[in-house]
């Protein structure tokens, strides 16, 4: 207290008061004051705004630019380049960024199936086109093994019905790409590449130990015959049932086989000698799948000038010829447009996981949507047949009876085709059985004619994890029926629900497909088929793709000789919707950190849990090729 005392004599003998001490500044100097930090604070505001936006509106303007490239020329002689850097879909999208990728703002074109086969068949009657170079080297690709093989079928058929050449180059080859490769004329390998013939592997991932690390217990609900419907298996089991090995290992076959066949009456190779090469690998360096017939040449990209100066019958020729990408030559093929007053046949496209409701996100079908979409083209006098493009692993019982019923409708009236892509599968495969015929992809995974039903008990571990306890009260015995633990009771509640849609299921697709029960009860359990052996058992009713189910949704309607194909599918969604996507793919680029990967079974549990309830899905599988 003393050396404070002599402190503040020093400072007042020296003139300069303590600061607790000093004369407080006028009011004016105040408000000045508050003013100069007020305007400094609203001009961060508005700059900050204003780079907001015009770094939106950066990015808008580049999404512009890449929705609406400039009008390509095609000179005589050009090549139709195929080189992936577009990513070829199953169905049209209105997300307004879906050819952006946001971590890098690069864009991918994406080009729907229906606009590449449209692309392809313009081509092979277009004088100005003399073949197709097939080059894989875009960041795109195809998405699913059914697009791959129509894609491939589509290649067949331009060389066929034009008599023009195919010629395949790459420095490495993938399983999938060197099977799509075998459609052209001759398939050449870069000297230092490789070529992946190793046959079919179908993984899946198990969660039964991070749920019991958890503290997380699933309980499943499945009807007894349904010992086939293997989706729930990873979160009450370490590994594959009896069951689940026995249908995946006879879908891998059935694959394989198929795989096999093309690529033998492509090369010229028996299947069994091309067993025998994947068994070991055999064919992988260059020179090994040249010895063995599986290509045609190794030479460096630069040789291939003479190649295809030699496919275009100009040998003298010394330089590359004239390239159009696919992309670019599919923007120039406008659909249906020589006969704009004919009947129409309509796409419809159900790709995704079916969900409860309206208006889902990107990539899911929502049970209201496709049930409205499929009573506007039955009430449109201009559309006289339908075709309904389902690419689905299933997903709610009640929004498939709801598009179910939607279908038996349209097909009163209308005739309706389903066309089958890569995945057609239980909830699936439960709206395709009423439709008057069904096309499917020999890779097509469907069937799955079986339903579940799912409780996750997250109370052990909110307790022992989180310190988190819940107790309450209720007026019934099952008030609190999918909010707290299952009884005895609830456990039988859950199952005569499960078996109710599985009696269901089973009875539609008996009716749809015109098969005794007992029949459809043999094929059901949950099990899964490939296209090609639900063809022979009776599932569907021909082996093709998109533009198959086109041509005979014609002959159906009895106007094969004349007809437009329309697609009914959504416009752009309001501008507030541009920003909900851009959040939604924000999102999406964690999964492609490390740090994604490692939450990728925690993403898992949150979507099992948003799926607690009857549902039907087909067993997720990954496809190593």
């Amino acid at each position: 207290m003393l050396l404070g005392k002599i402190e503040y004599i020093c400072l007042l003998r020296a003139g300069r008061p303590p600061s607790c001490f000093r004369v407080p500044r006028s009011q004016s100097e105040q408000r000045m004051k508050f003013w100069k930090a007020f305007l400094a604070a609203l001009l961060a505001v508005a700059a900050g705004g204003l780079f907001s936006f015009l770094f939106w509106l950066f990015v808008l303007a580049g999404l512009a630019g890449s929705l609406s490239p400039s009008v390509p020329s095609v000179k005589p002689g050009s090549v139709l380049h195929i080189d992936f850097a577009e990513l070829i879909s199953d169905s049209p999208t209105s997300d307004p960024i879906a050819s952006v990728d946001l971590s890098t703002f690069a864009t991918v074109r994406r080009l729907p199936l229906l606009q590449t086969l449209r692309a392809l068949e313009a081509a092979a009657s277009d004088p100005r086109i003399d073949g197709i170079y097939l080059r894989a080297e875009g960041m795109g690709g195809i998405e699913g093994t059914a697009l791959l093989e129509e894609l491939r079928g589509a290649l067949v058929d331009f060389r066929r019905k034009s008599g023009k050449f195919v010629v395949a180059y790459g420095e490495s080859y993938s399983q999938g790409l060197y099977y799509l490769a075998t459609a052209a004329d001759a398939v050449y390998i870069q000297p230092e590449g490789a070529l992946a013939w190793c046959g079919l592997s179908m993984r899946t991932l198990f969660y039964k130990g991070l749920f019991d690390r958890l503290g997380l217990r699933a309980e499943v609900f499945r009807p007894t015959a349904c010992r086939y419907k293997s989706a729930v298996e990873p979160y009450i089991l370490s590994e594959m049932s009896d069951a689940n090995r026995e249908q995946m290992q006879a879908l891998a076959d059935s694959m394989w086989e198929t795989i096999l066949a093309a690529v033998a009456g492509a090369r010229g190779i028996d299947p069994a000698e091309l067993d025998r090469l994947a068994d070991g690998m055999e064919a992988m360096l260059p020179e090994e799948a040249l010895r063995h017939g599986l290509v045609d040449g190794v030479v460096y990209e630069d040789g291939m000038r003479k190649v295809l100066a030699m496919m275009a019958d100009r040998p003298e020729s010394d330089e590359f010829p004239p390239f159009v990408t696919l992309g670019d030559y599919a923007a120039l093929v406008l659909p249906d447009t020589e006969h704009p007053g004919a009947p129409q046949i309509a796409v419809v496209y159900a790709d995704g996981a079916i969900v409860d409701g309206g208006t889902g996100r990107y990539g899911e079908v929502c049970g209201l949507d496709l049930a409205r979409r499929l009573d506007e083209v039955r009430s449109d006098p201009a559309v006289r047949a339908v075709v309904l493009r389902v690419n689905s692993p299933g997903g709610s019982a009640l929004a498939s009876d709801v598009i179910w019923r939607a279908m038996e409708q349209l097909r009163a009236e209308k005739p309706v085709i389903v066309s089958m892509g890569s995945y057609a599968a239980s909830g699936g495969y439960y709206i395709s059985c009423p439709a008057d015929a069904i096309v499917t992809d020999r890779l097509t995974l469907t069937g799955s004619i079986g339903v579940y039903g799912l409780y996750i008990d997250t109370e052990e571990a909110l307790r022992d994890k989180l310190g988190i306890t819940v107790d309450g009260v209720k007026t019934n015995p099952m008030a609190d029926l999918g909010t707290a633990p299952l009884t005895a009771a609830g456990r039988r509640v859950m199952m005569r629900g499960v078996d109710k849609v599985y009696d269901t299921f089973t009875h539609h697709v008996a009716r749809g497909r015109n098969l005794p029960v007992e029949r459809v009860l043999e094929l059901a359990g949950g099990r899964v088929w490939s296209g090609s052996d639900a063809l022979r058992l009776g599932l569907a009713d021909a082996e093709g793709g998109l533009a198959c189910a086109i041509a005979l949704a014609a002959d159906k309607a009895e106007i094969a000789e004349r007809y437009r194909v329309v697609e009914a599918v959504d416009g752009p969604d309001t501008f507030a919707a541009l920003f909900s996507t851009l959040f939604v793919r924000a999102k999406s680029l964690v999964a492609r950190t490390e740090l994604g990967s490692l939450m990728g079974g925690y993403r898992k549990v949150q979507e099992l849990a948003r799926q607690q309830g009857v549902v039907m899905y087909e067993p997720r599988t990954f496809l190593i090729e």
